[in-house]
């Protein structure tokens, strides 16, 4: 009965905790809104002409700087910009009108093509490449630490502590490169990645995806087994634990019981943070493995001056890391209960 009312005690707060953070990446995203519209549409120069690209005539610059409502006030014309992103707008091509629903972030005057719709079909690819990336840096970033940890004073640890130091300051494109170059040119035991979609040949998918999975993998995993390795340690210390130990309560059952439980909610808390992360900062792999993700469609935007692609890539991606840092947060009170209260 008293656990149970401690359990309760425990979740009293929690409801309330969450809404507070949802408020939170609530505000946090209209803040980010606001400054990349004044960064990209309030900046100097001729907006429409940018917009637009340098090939458009000058009939279609006004036509841009019409949509645009370059004419109306700042307010104005950022209230316009939220209602697309709302309940969609319309776009006059010069022959017709084109609707663009709801999430409408704008379209591509040098392609013609919705923002929304170039960013669903770019996503499946980087939320391939980061969540099985992030399914292999938990496991050998937290393996690693809890060895670490285990073998702390040996000669394990020290080997195990200069593999991670050397991984954090390695860039990924020089890891990428160096297996590109050894396990598919060299060896030939993986294919030079191709991306193949999940629903048209899952077994590809996994073989063609591995080789970009384990080069980011290793770069983020050095940091979670140095975090695992200090979160353990820290435990190790505690008093409750040398309780165990005197009364006999085996290492192992120490370091899987009590010491892990320790290390796990900052890891939960870490990794959903880096999810958001990589989601906007796969640039890097995806150009060296020729993914066509956001990160490779944010680059080409950049090279061709397409400005409401680039917006829209930096509006989504924003997003993602705001909606991970709230996840974090939530997963950490979960893992933690102090945090609920405090």
């Amino acid at each position: 009965m008293s656990a149970r009312k401690g359990l309760s005690g425990s979740l009293a707060g929690f409801p309330g905790f969450a809404l507070r953070r949802l408020v939170g990446a609530v505000v946090t995203l209209f803040a980010i809104s606001v400054i990349i519209y004044l960064v990209f549409y309030v900046a100097p120069g001729d907006v429409a002409q940018i917009t637009c690209g340098p090939r458009c005539s000058p009939a279609q610059v006004h036509q841009v700087a019409e949509q645009l409502r370059l004419d109306d006030p700042l307010y104005v014309r950022y209230w316009h910009f939220l209602q697309g992103v709302f309940v969609g707008q319309d776009y006059s091509t010069g022959t017709s009108v084109q609707h663009c629903g709801a999430p409408c972030l704008g379209v591509s005057y040098q392609s013609g093509q919705q923002v929304t719709q170039l960013i669903w079909t770019k996503l499946p690819v980087t939320f391939s490449l980061v969540l099985g990336a992030m399914v292999l840096w938990l496991i050998l970033g937290v393996g690693t630490g809890v060895l670490s940890a285990w073998r702390r004073g040996r000669f394990t640890e020290r080997a195990l502590t200069a593999v991670t130091l050397a991984g954090t300051a390695t860039p990924v494109f020089v890891i990428g490169l160096v297996l590109m170059i050894v396990v598919c040119g060299q060896l030939q035991l993986l294919p030079f990645p191709q991306y193949v979609p999940f629903t048209e040949d899952p077994e590809q998918w996994a073989w063609n995806l591995l080789l970009p999975w384990l080069s980011l993998a290793l770069i983020e995993s050095a940091k979670y087994a140095r975090l695992t390795r200090a979160s353990m340690l820290e435990t190790l210390a505690e008093d409750h634990v040398r309780t165990f130990r005197a009364y006999g309560v085996g290492e192992r059952s120490i370091i899987g019981r009590h010491a892990l439980r320790g290390a796990v909610a900052p890891v939960i808390a870490l990794s959903a943070n880096d999810f958001g992360s990589a989601i906007g900062g796969a640039v890097l792999s995806e150009t060296l493995f020729g993914l066509p993700g956001l990160g490779r469609e944010l680059v080409h935007a950049v090279t061709v001056v397409d400005l409401p692609v680039v917006v829209g890539m930096v509006l989504v991606t924003g997003f993602f890391v705001v909606l991970a840092n709230a996840v974090a947060d939530v997963l950490f009170a979960v893992a933690d209960r102090r945090v609920v209260l405090s």
